[in-house]
C-alpha cells in the first residue's frame, strides 16, 4: 500500500505554528508495516511559510466552493492566500496521480486537509462539519481520505 500523509502527522514541524501534531499511534503503525507513505504539506507547496498566519475558508463557504472560485481563504489578518491553497492541493493531486497513490491520511481540522471538520472561518477556534480544500480534491478524483483514526482502524481491520 503506497499513501499520502499529512506531513505534521508524522511529526515533521509543518503546521501554521511551526509546530507539529505527530500522531505515535500512526508512526508506530506505519513502521514496519507493508506501507510507503509520502509526507507532503500542501500549504507549504502552496507557497505559504512556516510558522504562518492562520487561515481558514471564508465564512459561509466550503472548501467546494473554493476549489470553484465562489469563496476565499483568508488569513487572520484578512489576506486572501487562496491561490496558494489551491496550488498546494493541486501538486499534490499531480504527484497521487503521477505515484498511483489511492488512500491520503490526513489532519483534521486544517483548511487544506480537513477530512470531517474544519474551522467556522470567524477565527473564534469553533469547528464545522466540512472538508479542507486537498481533502475535497482528492475526493473528487477518486483519492480517499482518512482522519488518522479512521486509517489505524481500516489497517487493524485486515
Amino acid at each position: 500500500m503506497k499513501i499520502l500523509v499529512s506531513a505534521c502527522l508524522l511529526g515533521l514541524p509543518t503546521r501554521y505554528d511551526g509546530k507539529d501534531s505527530k500522531s505515535q499511534s500512526l508512526v508506530d503503525l506505519l513502521i514496519g508495516r507493508d506501507i510507503s507513505f509520502l509526507p507532503l504539506c500542501a500549504e507549504q507547496l502552496g507557497g505559504l511559510e512556516t510558522p504562518r498566519i492562520p487561515c481558514e475558508i471564508e465564512p459561509g463557504h466550503t472548501s467546494k466552493d473554493v476549489i470553484d472560485n465562489k469563496a476565499k481563504v483568508y488569513n487572520s489578518e484578512a489576506e486572501d492566500k487562496t491561490e496558494s491553497f489551491i496550488k498546494g492541493a493541486k501538486i499534490i493531486l499531480s504527484f497521487c496521480k503521477k505515484h498511483n497513490i489511492k488512500k491520503a491520511v490526513l489532519k483534521e481540522k486544517s483548511p487544506s486537509c480537513g477530512v470531517h471538520k474544519v474551522y467556522n472561518g470567524e477565527f473564534d477556534g469553533k469547528l464545522k462539519e466540512g472538508r479542507g480544500i486537498l481533502t475535497e480534491l482528492l475526493l473528487q478524483n477518486g483519492i480517499t481520505v482518512y482522519t488518522v483514526d479512521e486509517f489505524i482502524k481500516m489497517v487493524m481491520k485486515k
